[in-house]
């Protein structure tokens, strides 16, 4: 029996009916006429770790190789008070114009048009949605070069550490496109609570592990060469690969705190009691807190356990063989989380295309109905075609890409550096000046001002990197080797 989509999508505009105009809202539905939320800001919390701790933390050692024990942790605080100024700033753009009492804005875009409007709206449109295809592409390598790693790690258990044991990540990227076929008919963001919070768990997991033997290994007295200033001009690189490895670098410590881009997606499943922005500015301040002492201590004891030779994924790189078995357990732990993380970001490009879609053939059965189907131990569960074709279309392709380019750190730092700007700082920025009505020139202003140029500046030196670094793997790249 078919029914509307707008029944069953988050995104989907839904008619107010008479009742909550009149203020006798259904105990069921929100002010509105949507689903009552349930989310708090630990659900909220789970979210942005599950968004935030995921493939950037185990690029950190090599990060803080290249930049060393003065850039490195300065470089990576930076970006953590950055990410939760804009952050906080950010989550008073739920509702406009008033933060708590105002019309709720469901995406990204929303609030940008709700606050700035005219093509920025578009701009916004093509960063975000750029973004979250990077970030899907990048997790669906990652997941593949950890499940790799076991094999490997048993490889080299089995006939040493100096064994080839070059194995293709191509299956690996079809075994977890396959698996995200069939998480992605996960209707909406409501529905995803227990895959991140589950997520969460995996990556402190994997975090906590990669801690472990990194103290294992300074604690055993073989002492890793590092210096102030990272890798050394004419003993570890040259000064041209010095240049462009500390742009790399910076790119991928500003991939490591992008979540900016699901934000409003994820506060609008916290329920309105107390108000969103309160409990999305609490989760933000555990999430980006949380996260950042994780991002200090593995690449901080990573850099220290490694030192100038630190691997670009400290455990798939291969920094650790044995024991064999918990390296083995820490990434099956990985490739879960990024089960999860890869749906966090998928949502919203989901969600956006389908009401896109909804809106532009309203007629269209293929589009709006919904099939329910019974499935054993778990009742009705409704099947939308055009969802179903889309999405599975959408996986596909990514793991196609992600097949091209397998390349792990020149990737993530590509997507941090060309995202962390336009999303993370200028329009929370811009769209904070336009609610809040400062003055041009004000003092207040131009400090805003001085924060956006200088991280455009940031951005554009890490874009450059990533670029060569990518253009320089592509060249050295054999298909049935595993890149790093």
């Amino acid at each position: 029996m078919a029914k509307e989509m707008q029944k069953g999508n988050l995104y989907i505009d839904q008619d107010v009916e008479t009742s909550y105009q009149n203020g006798d809202v259904n105990k069921n539905f929100d002010d509105d006429g949507r689903d009552k939320r349930t989310g708090t800001w630990i659900t909220a919390s789970a979210h942005i770790i599950t968004a935030v701790i995921g493939s950037g933390v185990l690029s950190l050692a090599w990060a803080i190789a290249q930049l060393g024990w003065v850039a490195g942790p300065a470089v990576l605080m930076a970006f953590s008070l950055i990410t939760y100024f804009t952050s906080s700033l950010l989550a008073d753009c739920y509702r406009s114009p008033d933060p708590v009492t105002g019309k709720r804005n469901y995406t990204y875009m929303d609030a940008v048009r709700a606050n700035l409007g005219g093509r920025k709206v578009q701009l916004c449109g093509l960063a975000q949605y750029g973004n979250l295809i990077g970030v899907t592409v990048g997790y669906t390598i990652t997941a593949s070069i950890s499940m790799v790693a076991v094999k490997r790690s048993n490889c080299f258990h089995k006939h040493g550490h100096e064994a080839k044991c070059n194995i293709s990540n191509n299956p690996f990227m079809i075994l977890f496109a396959c698996i995200q076929i069939i998480l992605s008919q996960i209707p909406n963001f409501h529905k995803l609570s227990w895959l991140s919070i589950l997520a969460a768990v995996m990556s402190f997991a994997y975090s906590s592990i990669g801690l472990g033997l990194s103290i294992a290994k300074i604690a055993g007295g073989v002492h890793a060469k590092t210096t102030l200033t990272g890798t050394t001009v004419g003993v570890d690189v040259t000064a041209s690969e010095k240049i462009w490895k500390t742009f790399q670098a910076i790119g991928d410590i500003a991939f490591a705190y992008a979540y900016s881009t699901v934000l409003i997606e994820i506060q609008d499943t916290v329920k309105s009691s107390p108000p969103e922005n309160k409990s999305m500015k609490r989760a933000t301040a555990v999430g980006v807190s949380t996260t950042t002492l994780f991002y200090v201590l593995c690449g901080c004891l990573g850099y220290l356990a490694f030192g100038n030779d630190a691997p670009g994924n400290f455990l798939t790189g291969f920094g650790f063989y044995e024991p064999f078995w918990l390296i083995d357990f820490a990434n099956i732990c990985i490739a879960v989380h990024l089960v999860g993380a890869y749906q966090v970001f998928s949502q919203p490009l989901f969600g956006f295309v389908e009401k896109k879609c909804h809106k532009r053939w309203p007629e269209s059965k293929f589009i709006t109905s919904e099939h329910g189907i019974k499935i054993p131990f778990y009742g009705v569960y409704d099947v939308n075609l055009f969802r179903l074709v889309w999405r599975t279309l959408y996986v596909m392709l990514t793991a196609v890409v992600a097949m091209i380019f397998p390349f792990f750190n020149d990737f993530v730092g590509l997507i941090g550096a060309a995202s962390f700007w336009p999303l993370t700082v200028y329009f929370p920025v811009e769209m904070y000046i336009a609610r809040a009505k400062i003055q041009k020139c004000s003092s207040t202003w131009i400090w805003l001002k001085i924060l956006c140029w200088a991280c455009l500046l940031v951005s554009l030196v890490a874009l450059a990197g990533s670029v060569q670094g990518l253009a320089k793997s592509l060249q050295k790249y054999k298909p049935f080797q595993t890149p790093e």
